[in-house]
């Protein structure tokens, strides 16, 4: 994979990420969800796919270049495929995270 200046090799499980050189999958995948709008367009494509266009429209002041370099990241970690929508994983993915969208609510609660 090539090396990009803001965010090195694309996290991948069994390489070395920011923060780990151990390859495990969990720190690849941390990686990969804590970089900069990742989260905010899987969010995006799970509620509908669209496209390049769409997809940065719906990503309130997301520069095009970084919305291209996430998308080739989320697409060489098969999370998102052409056209842009989800994949079977980036939906797993998504759905694993209902979880952390109920606690966040909870958390909105206490603190409002």
């Amino acid at each position: 994979m090539s090396k990009r200046k803001d965010s090195g090799a694309d996290p991948l499980p069994g390489r070395p990420v920011r923060g780990s050189e151990s390859g495990r999958p969990v720190m690849a995948a941390l990686d990969l969800l804590g970089r900069r709008w990742t989260m905010r367009i899987l969010w995006e494509l799970h509620q509908r796919p669209d496209g390049f266009r769409g997809l940065q429209a719906r990503c309130d002041g997301m520069s095009s270049s970084v919305l291209a370099t996430r998308l080739n990241e989320l697409s060489a970690a098969r999370l998102v495929e052409g056209g842009y929508r989800l994949t079977r994983l980036g939906e797993e993915l998504v759905e694993a995270m209902g979880p952390m969208v109920e606690w966040s609510r909870r958390w909105a609660d206490e603190l409002t």
